[in-house]
């Protein structure tokens, strides 16, 4: 019975026992990352799951993305997140819903700020995904929002992505009809937008 015990244990504690785990990836967004308007499964979060199970990486996806989500709800349900999943990686996709809604862009960069910062915390790496609002907003307003991406991963020397939708954003064939939603054929170009700045943190 000792003996057994002593495999037992070898077992539970050997390196290939811990490699076996998944490490978590974990996506923090709103509903550009939430599948909204589109078939389930058919986002560019499920799509990246599915080219790392391609891949036989030892990662889990972990979409916690939600519609309509600001940077205030995604700092406020951070904590949690970063508790229960204990992520390798986070990427940050927030930002939009606070320049469509016209919120202050120092408040937008602090709560992103802050978000970094408590993920990095955690021992979590972090890709920022940035996203533009449309000109109508007033040029001050659009450059500051679009300048707040570029500061922050300069400032943290995180993995940015400029324009989550870019060569997307600009084609109506690619966007849903109210003009902010990519479409399910523009999924696979996001997920190779994103894909392309992951994998060097993997």
């Amino acid at each position: 019975m000792f003996r057994a015990f002593i495999v037992i244990c070898l077992v539970l504690i050997s390196p290939l026992g811990i490699a076996s785990q998944k490490a978590s990836i974990l996506i923090v967004g709103d509903s550009i990352s939430a599948e909204y308007g589109i078939e389930s499964q058919s986002g560019w979060a499920s799509l990246l799951a599915s080219k790392i199970t391609q891949e036989k990486l030892p990662y889990q996806v972990i979409n916690a993305s939600i519609s309509g989500d600001t940077t205030i709800g995604g700092l406020n349900r951070l904590k949690p997140l970063l508790e229960k999943y204990q992520p390798a990686i986070i990427i940050l996709e927030l930002g939009g819903n606070d320049g469509l809604r016209g919120l202050s862009v120092k408040v937008m960069k602090n709560n992103l700020h802050q978000m970094i910062e408590m993920s990095k915390s955690h021992q979590s790496k972090v890709l920022l995904a940035g996203m533009k609002i449309p000109p109508n907003y007033g040029k001050r307003y659009t450059e500051a929002f679009n300048k707040v991406y570029q500061d922050l991963s300069k400032t943290h020397k995180t993995k940015l992505i400029p324009f989550l939708l870019e060569g997307i954003g600009d084609k109506p064939e690619l966007m849903q009809s109210d003009g902010i939603h990519p479409t399910q054929a523009a999924q696979p170009l996001i997920m190779n937008s994103v894909w392309k700045k992951l994998q060097s943190l993997l």
